[in-house]
């Protein structure tokens, strides 16, 4: 593979792989060594990188690995969300807030998840993996990616349910 064969196959995933580092780490400094490592890692296999069907998929696994590598060591930190790569832009100051709101509870629904569900969920609906990428990275079968996600999306979907009935049975 050559360097411009590298620059337009392999770069592209930089932002994706950045994303799912973050969400893994929730350490913005800790995922940008991460993706520069996978580069690094993925330069020097550039010879062999036409052997894998999705370089994409073969990057993300490595990214999990090393991402679970590091939040193992005594130095591993909190989860984050990034909200701003969420964030629509709204015209008024209503719609901004109550974004912003459901963003906050859409989070506090997801880090009530397992971790697995957590990263499927991620994969699938923020970085919109496919399910035979997702499978590939978590190293589930595709029928256990289906499951997981909708049991993710279901646990969801019921504490935002809970909660809003909650917050319209105080009045």
């Amino acid at each position: 593979m050559t360097s411009e064969e590298f620059k337009s196959d392999v770069l592209p995933v930089k932002d994706k792989l950045y994303r799912f580092a973050l969400r893994l780490l929730g350490d913005a400094e800790d995922a940008q060594d991460i993706v520069q490592e996978i580069f690094l890692r993925l330069w020097s296999k550039r010879e062999n990188l036409s052997e894998y069907r999705s370089i994409e998929a073969f990057a993300m696994t490595m990214t999990r690995n090393l991402c679970l590598d590091k939040l193992k060591s005594p130095a591993s930190k909190k989860e984050s969300f990034d909200e701003s790569r969420e964030m629509p832009d709204n015209r008024t100051p209503y719609t901004r807030t109550e974004t912003t709101d459901t963003i906050r509870l859409v989070k506090m629904a997801m880090e009530a998840l397992p971790e697995q569900q957590r990263m499927v969920i991620h994969l699938r609906d923020i970085e919109e993996c496919d399910f035979d990428e997702i499978a590939e990275v978590t190293g589930l079968s595709l029928n256990n990616v289906r499951v997981t996600l909708s049991r993710a999306r279901k646990k969801i979907r019921d504490t935002l349910i809970k909660i809003n009935n909650y917050e319209f049975s105080k009045n």
